[in-house]
């Protein structure tokens, strides 16, 4: 990995940038690998890295469609946290944060990472007992959470509407002050270069039209520029993981919907960490560069469209000005939508199929870029050894047969 001087950087800068060199090389895949992953977003690249730097597995293919990072990875509000409810969810995600922590310095890439909290309100006495037990259910598991009454929760976001005059008024909250905020592009360039740095190859503007199962095992994947042969191929495509698993005659339980999102223009700092709602559905933060992103519910139907729509946004914007009443002068500035797969119990689908050589990271619902380096982490060990990681034995496939669901939807009060 290349290492720069100041003068290095001062010379690139001062040249418009031309000559500098490629963070990752542009190859043409080879005819055959040992691990395949579909997908160049941050979950396939994690994987992809883990793989090379843990497990010393370096012949592997990235294989994306479009370009690094052009589906979620790049289309989603940047939120790292791990104050999940039931202790699975909150161990892996824990596992998450930790590595989001030392991200940087592992990569050798600023990611940016911002931890100022992530504030959760309540706004009638009945969600006021969830927020409790789910406080509680966190600091049990060792995990930092703490309740806030009103004035505690005005000193920290005093932009806030807490007056008893709300639309929606504030009972209270808890709050989680290790969680915050990643530049998602960083993210996904840093365990691109380090990936690529460690021997793997990444392909970009290479589709994979189908998977080709021999009995059943998986034998390699087809592409527009022939077939590559692979012992074992993992899908990590977000929003296009149903898609892509029927290619191998595999049926997951999830829908596909998009997500909203939202940035205004630009202004001074006025937020502290992020503010989540869950009654009126809209979650609130603001980027390095001083955007209001504000982020809200799923579209009420299935779609692959990844563009804003009026309705979804008139009802976010409604509740980010029920929230805070002065961000009614700011102007939108742009608008788009993340496609999510969501699971039935809202908990991702991670690891091993039914098919020999086949493995899948989906489901995530709204949380996958905070589970970028866990579910990398995870999913390069269950691929090498071929077991479950342990932290990702709950999430199986084989819980939609036992019933034996993480339902973090039911937990939250959240229905996606």
């Amino acid at each position: 990995m290349e290492k720069y001087s100041l003068w290095s950087l001062a010379k690139h800068a001062l040249t418009g940038h031309r000559n500098w060199p490629p963070a990752w090389r542009t190859v043409r895949p080879k005819n055959r690998y040992d691990v395949v992953i579909i997908g160049g977003g941050g979950q396939g690249l994690a994987t992809a890295y883990y793989l090379a730097k843990q497990h010393g597995i370096t012949n592997v293919a990235v294989m994306e469609k479009g370009w690094i990072g052009s589906g979620n990875s790049g289309r989603n509000t940047t939120a790292v946290r791990s104050n999940y409810f039931y202790p699975e969810s909150t161990n892996f995600f824990e596992h998450s944060l930790k590595l989001y922590e030392g991200l940087t310095r592992e990569l050798n890439y600023n990611i940016q990472l911002s931890q100022h909290g992530i504030l959760t309100l309540a706004h009638s006495p009945h969600q006021m007992d969830l927020l409790r037990r789910w406080s509680n259910s966190i600091q049990l598991q060792r995990i930092d959470a703490e309740m806030m009454d009103i004035g505690q929760i005005c000193d920290y976001m005093p932009a806030l509407d807490t007056s008893r005059r709300a639309r929606y008024p504030i009972l209270g909250g808890f709050v989680q002050r290790r969680a915050g905020t990643a530049r998602h592009d960083a993210v996904v360039w840093g365990y691109a270069r380090a990936a690529d740095s460690l021997g793997v190859d990444i392909a970009q503007n290479c589709e994979v039209t189908g998977i080709r199962v021999v009995g059943n095992r998986v034998r390699g994947v087809e592409t527009r520029d022939g077939f590559i042969e692979a012992d074992k191929v993992a899908i990590t495509v977000a929003g296009h993981s149903s898609v892509v698993a029927g290619m191998a005659g595999l049926k997951l339980p999830i829908t596909s919907v998009p997500l909203q999102a939202m940035v205004s223009e630009p202004v001074k700092p006025v937020l502290t960490g992020i503010l989540l709602s869950p009654l009126v559905h809209a979650y609130v933060s603001q980027s390095d560069r001083g955007e209001i992103l504000v982020g809200g519910r799923t579209d009420s139907y299935p779609s692959y469209g990844q563009r804003g729509a009026l309705p979804a946004t008139e009802d976010v914007l409604s509740a980010l000005l029920n929230l805070f009443p002065s961000f009614s002068r700011l102007k939108l500035m742009r608008q788009w939508a993340g496609i999510v797969d969501i699971s039935p119990d809202s908990s991702p689908i991670l690891g091993k199929t039914p098919m020999t050589g086949l493995y899948v990271s989906a489901g995530w619902g709204t949380g996958g870029f905070k589970a970028i380096p866990a579910g990398g982490d995870t999913l390069a060990y269950t691929i090498a050894h071929d077991r479950q990681h342990p932290l990702i034995e709950p999430f199986g496939l084989e819980r939609f047969v036992t019933g034996r669901f993480v339902d973090e939807g039911a937990a939250a009060g959240v229905n996606h």
